[in-house]
């Protein structure tokens, strides 16, 4: 189904004025044929103009169903007897054949966007009649909005590639580019997105591990890499918004952005993996302490061979890198002994 816009439709004040013209005059030709044949009725006057006048007043009120008003990045699709007329994008006031209805499966669907704002009337108790309260009265446009919406969907619960139950959540920015294919080629195309987006985030998350794992393949070339789904959220997100595209291709959407709005393992396994990381943590931190340590105990080594200040055997070497390696890796400060004789 391809797009047909329609733009030589925007007249929608000379319809109105012309509306308002034929409105008046079949009750002007109402009222004429009334006077006439209540002043005839004696003699058996033609009811004619009378009849022609209460056709005119039957049908005149139909041409005002041709007029359409689109504010801006709004369209409207277009359908005479079932058949897909065209699209109205342009913003401004139109007038169309009466007949031809607008048509958006959509309209009533309501999910968690921006986009989604519900229409309301309130009428007072004291005007409604009713005893407490308020009447809401709502109701819903079937213009298609071209605007860039943001999706919401729900948390999910997925597994990664080593099996871990993770959390996850997304926010997807999307706008209808082609109406045509939005209204005809799939049932709802809201609740279409919201379906592909699911889809495509459980497909793409199962292809990374929430951290850094060693012997894992992200990108298919046959090489373990560092990606995960905590590292490298930009090349993911990348990869959830390629992957929405392609499915909506057909449904008129374009895929604006997508982003990782929530990520985190699993209630059942959350603490196991925080003592995990915090264990990770701590060897690293250690690594790093020790490393940093015997540098310095090589440092001072050569500084006291360099300097002559005292000769050292093998022995008294151990003994000094034992008692530095005690103080610059220990948790906490040390408690120097003073030796006030010989040290043998």
């Amino acid at each position: 189904m391809q797009e047909k816009i329609l733009t030589k439709k925007k007249n929608g004040f000379i319809g109105l004025i012309l509306t308002i013209l034929l409105v008046i005059v079949s009750f002007a030709v109402l009222i004429y044929g009334g006077i006439e044949l209540d002043n005839n009725a004696q003699e058996n006057g033609d009811p004619v103009i009378f009849l022609i006048g209460l056709l005119l007043v039957s049908v005149c009120w139909i041409p005002f169903l041709g007029l359409k008003v689109l504010k801006p990045q709004e369209a409207l699709v277009l359908t005479l007897f079932g058949k897909y007329v065209g699209t109205l994008k342009e913003d401004g006031f139109y007038f169309v054949n009466p007949f031809c209805v607008a048509f958006n499966p959509a309209a009533q669907t309501k999910l968690k966007q921006s986009g989604d704002v519900n229409s309301s009337l309130q009428i007072p108790a004291s005007v409604s009649g009713a005893r407490e309260g308020n009447i809401n009265i709502q109701f819903s446009s079937k213009a298609i909005s071209l605007k860039i919406m943001t999706l919401n969907n729900n948390k999910q619960k997925i597994n990664d590639c080593l099996g871990n139950p993770i959390e996850i959540g997304i926010a997807v920015m999307w706008k209808v580019v082609d109406t045509a294919k939005a209204v005809f080629n799939v049932d709802n195309y809201k609740e279409y997105l919201s379906l592909q987006c699911d889809s495509a985030l459980r497909n793409v998350v199962r292809v990374y591990p929430y951290d850094v794992a060693p012997n894992v393949d992200t990108t298919g070339d046959g090489v373990a890499d560092e990606g995960s789904l905590r590292g490298s959220s930009e090349v993911v997100a990348e990869k959830i918004r390629a992957d929405i595209q392609e499915r909506v291709k057909e449904a008129g959407i374009e895929i604006v952005e997508a982003r990782i709005t929530y990520l985190a393992y699993a209630p059942e396994i959350a603490a196991v993996m925080l003592q995990r990381q915090q264990a990770s943590a701590i060897i690293d931190a250690r690594k790093m302490i020790v490393d940093g340590a015997v540098g310095m105990v090589e440092m001072a080594l050569e500084r006291l061979e360099k300097n002559k200040v005292v000769e050292l055997d093998d022995e008294k070497k151990a003994q000094m890198v034992a008692n530095l390696l005690v103080v610059l890796c220990g948790n906490h400060d040390a408690q120097p002994v003073v030796n006030s004789g010989t040290i043998y």
